[in-house]
């Protein structure tokens, strides 16, 4: 594991590279749905994954052994946040990948797919064929590539019968990552995104809480010693009984499916006339 003074990470050649720019790309779950922020905004893991990066970057004047950018030499992180909520695979690449490239940060993390996954009829193979042909292209541009596997959603009411296609398209996007030398932020491993309080009244979405595990995980993987377990067990609830638990159903039918599946029948997306919140390699 690398230093966390230092924030450093394993390049793809053995050598230690500091982090100095951050770029994360992607849908809903990128964007930080779920997690409330200031201004109506959301927060979610990316955001509070750069807060990490930033915290450890190496104080200015004091040598490290690493090769670092100016920017990092100069203690001044730099982060943009590109995704969008609702976004398919294929928007993600023609609106985000290119910005990536042009942004060329020493790290991007990548998940998209899951959108096209949850679509009735969505082949998981050909998914993965053109996320492997994003992945390629971001690689040659960035510093590192850091890609995101699919939830384990065999606790997820509305997605429990896709848990077949979601874990065939998380071996694809692992095998890509062996062939790309990517580090991976396997979701389907972190057991404790499987309680209900790491989800959002939705049940798509994180909780402000799940999104803070998966940051902490995100941090691991970087090579970042982190201040909490992401995977620690949360405290004991005292059991719900069937008419609580059906209550809970009927509400969340009404306030969250029904509009879910209207949406899908008008063509509509809830990232229609969304912008990016962090278009730019701003500093924190």
């Amino acid at each position: 594991m690398a230093d966390d003074s230092n924030n450093l990470q394993q390049g793809a050649v053995g050598r230690q590279v500091a982090i100095g720019s951050y770029a994360a790309i992607g849908d809903s779950f990128t964007e930080g749905v779920g997690d409330p922020g200031p201004g109506g905004t959301f927060v979610g893991w990316a955001d509070r994954l750069a807060v990490l990066l930033a915290d450890r970057l190496p104080e200015p004047g004091i040598p490290v052994d690493a090769e670092v950018s100016p920017v990092s030499a100069h203690g001044n992180f730099r982060y943009a946040n590109l995704a969008v909520r609702g976004r398919l695979l294929d928007q993600i690449v023609e609106e985000q990948v290119p910005r990536a490239r042009e942004l060329a940060p020493d790290l991007v993390s990548f998940c998209a797919g899951g959108n096209d996954i949850i679509r009735p009829g969505t082949d998981p193979d050909d998914v993965a064929e053109r996320f492997e042909r994003a992945v390629a292209d971001l690689t040659r541009s960035v510093g590192t590539v850091m890609v995101t596997t699919g939830f384990d959603t065999r606790g997820v009411p509305v997605l429990r019968h896709l848990r077949g296609k979601i874990a065939t398209y998380t071996a694809h996007v692992r095998a890509i990552a062996d062939r790309y030398d990517c580090p991976v932020l396997d979701l389907w491993s972190l057991r404790s995104v499987q309680d209900r309080r790491a989800w959002d009244g939705d049940r798509l979405h994180l909780s402000p809480e799940g999104h803070t595990r998966v940051a902490l995980r995100a941090a691991q993987v970087l090579g970042l010693d982190v201040p909490a377990d992401p995977d620690q067990a949360w405290p004991p609830q005292p059991p719900r009984g069937a008419l609580e638990i059906r209550r809970d159903d009927i509400h969340w039918a009404r306030e969250y499916l029904v509009p879910w599946i209207g949406r899908r029948l008008r063509g509509e997306s809830s990232g229609d006339h969304v912008e990016p919140k962090r278009p730019d390699l701003l500093p924190l």
